[in-house]
């Protein structure tokens, strides 16, 4: 989602022209994954129209703002229903590995998963939220910063 009246709108797409990435923003675009470097957006707005669309046609994977205002942010992050909802953090960060569980062996974004008998951690639902400031992946994939994994 990009503001309409984001100053730096014409910048951006600018930018992103000139990236090694298609931009698509016609609606049939919105319900697909796409496993290329496609970026499929829409022009709102609000923040509430913005979760409104998220909610609608989001896999339900990851989803990330990037804003320095932490209302939003916060709104956002409590709004949106995904597994993983980010703010100022690359998505790419949504990796079994990189959250600390080893080898990734699957993705769900099914809000129940068990199957047979069900004790209370099969029923228990998980959302991650992550908080950063422009953290990408390469840095820790080069070692310049580590992660810390801890329970809360």
């Amino acid at each position: 989602m990009i503001h309409k009246d984001f100053e730096g709108t014409t910048e951006l797409l600018k930018a992103l022209e000139n990236a090694d990435i298609e931009l698509v923003s016609a609606p049939e675009s919105w319900h697909k994954e796409y496993s290329d470097k496609i970026l499929a957006y829409k022009f709102v707005s609000s923040i509430e129209e913005a979760i409104e669309h998220i909610n609608e046609f989001s896999s339900g994977h990851t989803e990330s703002i990037i804003t320095e205002d932490e209302k939003n942010a916060q709104i956002f992050m409590s709004a949106i229903d995904s597994a993983g909802v980010y703010h100022n953090v690359s998505t790419r960060f949504a990796d079994g590995f990189r959250y600390g569980f080893g080898a990734e062996v699957g993705i769900s974004t099914n809000k129940t998963h068990a199957r047979g008998p069900v004790g209370l951690e099969g029923l228990t639902i998980y959302k991650y939220n992550i908080e950063g400031d422009g953290h990408i992946v390469k840095d820790y994939v080069e070692g310049v910063k580590k992660f810390n994994h801890k329970d809360l």
